[in-house]
């Protein structure tokens, strides 16, 4: 008889849950399986579906973020080298839109008049409210009036500390040149750049200063809160150099000193000196209330008066300057809050598509894609957790944008108050660690780079799998869709719900495995019967 296991033994075994999610890991199955109901309108049949979670982060859902990490990969091979022009041209509109238009443009005549007449438009506005939604509905993008925005005028003149670069009409098209060789043959090369933010200081290899105490800090943290619009600025400064309508694919990380900066794919080519030229060019301008002074510190908060919906000073009970009050006071002589720039060093490279080269530069794109910014580069010394401290001590005071609760540590109502504001505790993505000051989106991608969204390229990757399968794709409009609530008696616990995946992959890479065997034997077939 085998004696019983000690606790010890017991403990050395695996347990079962990690083992489920383990191997739904291995098998590429979403560990978050979100279950629907699905209910065919025609039969009234319903069945239940486990549709994947979608995240992508590895740290969330390692198959997930692995699968949109290969979907932008492949979003960004078949755009970087086009040797024609993506052409998206929109749909003739149909008979219900030109109606709904034209109705609503018989509206907005009859509301013109009633308000130059000085009469009441309240019933007028509400029915072209209705109307926009209507033509929304019936599949026209945009609005028939758009609002128009009040902007803040600044002027236009360049800095004087930045260098002049020449301007080009933009022509209408976003391929690059074609280059030809003596013997004549053509390509047509792409090029990879990145750029980064400038120093602050010395640092060592593994990324901290070389002496904290006189590294701006307070620089870096603004820099990466505006990192964004600097690349737009950039982007809009090479259009404008080159004089066509260049695209890009860019991903944003971290470098060891936790500085964002940016891999792009540029189709076409441009010379280093030239990108040196539009880097020198290329600024962003912070026109924002100053923040020099601290006037109400953590002792002394803005308190919220209820009856007007604004902070008032906690002594004197004088309301606090609204965001466009800040604003107006910003005189034409003022300087701005702060001026992004890039750092001088950066990297170029031509590329030609299906070179090595072109898969080693769409790693990189990539690479970093299912991880936080933060999880890049992790503090394995006690200086690297140091610094990444003092940059989020840095971060935390700073405004990181007009609504941000930080306004009111500087005397300056945010824009849209709102009461619970708490300086130092601003709920903006910018001000979580695990973003490191940097608050936009990761990846960024030209409107015309591809041609395609990323749902279409999801739809090609679907298409592409169906086929291989032989499967015919079923009409979406003959199922309805709803989510299974925890309280009804046939929602799955999520242990269940992992073994319908850990089965339903397994099934889906055997009918795929034999789907490739069948075609490859049909090929050789194919080339046999040739040959013969």
């Amino acid at each position: 008889m085998t004696p019983p296991p000690t606790r010890a033994e017991r403990l050395t075994m695996p347990l079962a849950r990690d083992v489920v999610r383990q191997l739904a890991i291995d098998n590429g199955g979403c560990i978050r399986p979100i279950q629907l109901r699905k209910t065919n309108l025609d039969t009234r049949r319903a069945e239940h579906v486990l549709v994947p979670c979608g995240h992508t982060l590895a740290a969330v859902c390692p198959a997930c973020a692995e699968r949109a990490k290969t979907l932008r990969a492949a979003q960004c091979r078949e755009g970087w080298h086009l040797d024609h022009e993506p052409v998206i041209e929109p749909d003739e509109p149909g008979e219900l839109q030109r109606m709904w238009v034209e109705w609503r443009a018989t509206t907005q005549a009859a509301r013109d008049r009633t308000e130059a007449d000085h009469g009441d438009t309240a019933e007028l506005d509400q029915l072209t409210a209705e109307l926009d939604e209507e033509i929304t509905r019936s599949g026209v993008r945009g609005n028939v009036l758009p609002a128009r925005p009040q902007r803040r005028q600044r002027s236009t003149r360049r800095r004087q500390d930045a260098a002049e670069l020449p301007r080009r009409k933009i022509a209408p098209r976003t391929v690059g040149k074609t280059y030809a060789t003596p013997d004549g043959k053509t390509f047509r090369p792409s090029l990879f750049v990145t750029l980064t933010c400038p120093s602050y200081s010395r640092v060592h290899s593994d990324g901290t200063p070389v002496n904290p105490e006189r590294y701006d800090y307070q620089r870096a943290a603004r820099d990466a809160l505006h990192f964004a619009a600097l690349f737009d600025r950039f982007v809009q400064n090479l259009r404008r150099f080159l004089g066509y309508d260049v695209q890009y694919f860019a991903a944003v990380e971290p470098q060891r000193r936790l500085a964002p900066h940016i891999h792009i794919a540029v189709r076409g080519t441009i010379s280093r000196a030239e990108v040196r030229q539009v880097i020198a060019a290329t600024y962003h301008q912070v026109w924002w209330p100053p923040t020099h002074t601290i006037r109400y510190p953590d002792q002394r908060r803005p308190e919220w008066d209820e009856h007007t919906g604004r902070y008032v000073d906690p002594a004197t009970g004088e309301v606090l300057p609204t965001w466009d009050e800040a604003l107006d006071a910003i005189g034409h002589e003022d300087e701005p809050l702060h001026v992004a720039r890039f750092g001088d060093r950066f990297d170029a490279k031509g590329v030609l598509a299906g070179s090595p080269d072109a898969a080693r530069c769409i790693g990189y794109l990539t690479k970093y894609l299912t991880k936080h910014v933060a999880d890049c580069h992790q503090a394995h010394t006690d200086a690297q957790a140091a610094h990444a401290e003092r940059l989020a001590d840095a971060l935390r005071y700073e405004p990181c944008s007009p609504t941000c609760a930080n306004w009111l540590r500087y005397g300056v109502q945010p824009k849209n108050p709102r009461a619970g504001l708490r300086p130092g505790y601003c709920k903006g993505k910018a001000h979580r660690r695990e973003h490191l000051g940097y608050a936009g989106r990761r990846v960024l991608v030209s409107r015309k780079w591809s041609g395609k969204t990323l749902a279409d390229h999801r739809a090609d990757r679907k298409a592409w799998l169906m086929a291989t399968l032989g499967l015919s794709a079923t009409d979406p409009a003959r199922y309805a869709w709803e989510p299974v609530a925890p309280s009804e008696p046939d929602y799955m616990p999520h242990a269940q719900r992992l073994l319908h995946v850990i089965a339903e992959r397994r099934r889906w890479c055997v009918s795929l495995a034999e789907a490739r065997r069948r075609s490859s034997e049909s090929e050789v077939l194919s080339a046999t019967a040739n040959a013969a």
